[in-house]
């Protein structure tokens, strides 16, 4: 046995060491033990990083646990020092730090596509949180191909969504990845039971930790929304407390004035939007989405307060700000059933309805979501035009709209030119529909006894 094994043997067995045999031992073999700490390594884990409380302490429990950690910081439009966020991440022993400004391609590969879709989950929610996490995974999945890590991990817990919106998206598209999830490991979850041990497990290995004491509920931002979650507002009667909105102005503090906004789509994506007070104008899709979001917020537009159904199988309290997502579910509705034969949008209505369900529960890279998407652009080849709305107190008012592909004919709808119609046609197609409505009376009377 050599005398690198042998201390090794005596570490293990709790074996004192004197002084001068550790000396002797470390002068000699301290590059032997560097190679093998190195062989030790269980692997390369790139992990979904916020530089908050949960996902720093995962990163050193991560190290404890033997692997090397690459921390990966997705920029989506959070407010976020993102410097001190890598300062952070160096310091508490990460191996690499990417910091990833992913917002353009957040607002067209996937704020975009849910445009088109009209995508809204159980008839309010609109998505901000589901539509993010695809985005994010994609990227991290692209470092760990990069830098050859066999594993990812993320700070999602045991109970949610995002730990399935984040898996299904590593599996599609890396299949091969091993994913650490440490609020679902026992070893993990049973050693941090709640905040506290967080804070003191924090306190122990020098993880810096907040001066002001965190908020009472759980949130999460993205240039598409903000949501809050948790704590006190576990109790679905308790109402939401005046000064957790950050996106939004209460309507009730909002201008007395409105602002009156004309937005131009080209296949169903916003291309431009025109302030008509003040002239401002805004042409790419992150300075866009931007813009409205500022608009929305100003005037207290997308605020909602809901119960909803997690995939996962248990209801949940939510709350959530999306200006900017309101004002364009609105303007993008007004121009869709402008241009959209009729037949055509009952069809992509239930698509739209289908999407939503299938990016709430983590199937973005899913086939039938791939196909969905594809039938849903379709659909938006003929979506052109502008529509003018006036945002107000809280509400997203439609005041017009025009269309070089519009389906709306004036003279064929007009009380006043009776045009390419003849009224006479009328008579024929609403008796052709009343003979189901006859049969069914007659046998409702044989039903009850009559002849």
């Amino acid at each position: 046995m050599s005398e690198i094994e042998l201390v090794q043997l005596r570490l293990i067995r709790a074996e004192p060491l004197n002084c001068d045999t550790w000396t002797h031992f470390s002068r000699n073999h301290t590059n032997d033990l560097l190679i093998e700490k190195r062989k030790m390594s269980k692997g390369t884990v790139v992990l979904a990083y916020s530089g908050g409380l949960d996902t720093s302490c995962i990163l050193v429990w991560l190290k404890e646990q033997g692997y090397d950690v690459i921390a990966y910081l997705a920029d989506i439009g959070q407010d976020e020092d993102f410097e001190a966020a890598r300062e952070k991440a160096q310091k508490l022993g990460a191996k690499k730090v990417y910091i990833e400004d992913l917002r353009e391609e957040f607002v067209q590969d996937f704020i975009w596509p849910a445009v088109q879709a009209n995508a809204v989950y159980e008839d309010r929610y609109l998505l901000g949180t589901s539509v993010a996490r695809p985005c994010i995974a994609r990227r991290q999945v692209e470092i760990a191909r990069k830098e050859g890590a066999e594993y990812v991990s993320h700070g999602a817990t045991g109970k949610g969504n995002d730990q399935i919106r984040f898996e299904l998206t590593c599996y599609a598209l890396y299949p091969e990845v091993k994913i650490i999830a440490p609020w679902r490991i026992p070893e993990f979850f049973n050693r941090f039971k709640g905040r506290t041990d967080l804070m003191e497990f924090a306190q122990k290995h020098g993880i810096p930790v907040p001066v002001t004491p965190k908020a009472p509920w759980s949130m999460d931002a993205n240039l598409m929304h903000i949501s809050y979650e948790s704590g006190i507002l576990e109790n679905p009667k308790s109402h939401a407390p005046a000064d957790l909105y950050l996106m939004t102005k209460s309507p009730a503090e909002s201008p007395d004035t409105p602002d009156v906004l004309e937005i131009e789509f080209r296949n169903g994506v916003p291309v431009k939007v025109s302030n008509l007070k003040d002239q401002t104008s805004k042409n790419s899709p992150l300075e866009i989405f931007s813009y409205l979001n500022l608009i929305g917020g100003k005037h207290g537009v997308g605020r909602i307060d809901i119960v909803e159904n997690r995939f996962i199988g248990m209801k949940s309290r939510g709350i959530y700000e999306t200006p900017g997502g309101t004002i364009l579910l609105s303007a993008h509705l007004d121009i869709e059933t402008f241009t959209m034969d009729k037949e055509v949008r009952r069809i992509k209505q239930g698509l739209g309805i289908r999407f939503s369900e299938l990016m709430y529960n983590g199937f973005w890279y899913s086939p039938e979501c791939e196909f969905v998407r594809h039938c849903i652009a379709k659909s938006q080849e003929n979506v052109e035009g502008k529509v003018q709305l006036s945002v107000y107190k809280g509400h997203v008012y439609i005041l017009g709209r025009e269309s070089p592909k519009s389906l709306y004919n004036e003279e064929l709808v007009s009380m006043d030119v009776q045009g390419d119609y003849d009224p006479c046609d009328a008579s024929g197609f609403i008796k052709i529909n009343a003979v189901r409505l006859r049969e069914h009376c007659r046998l409702q009377g044989l039903a009850n006894g009559k002849k």
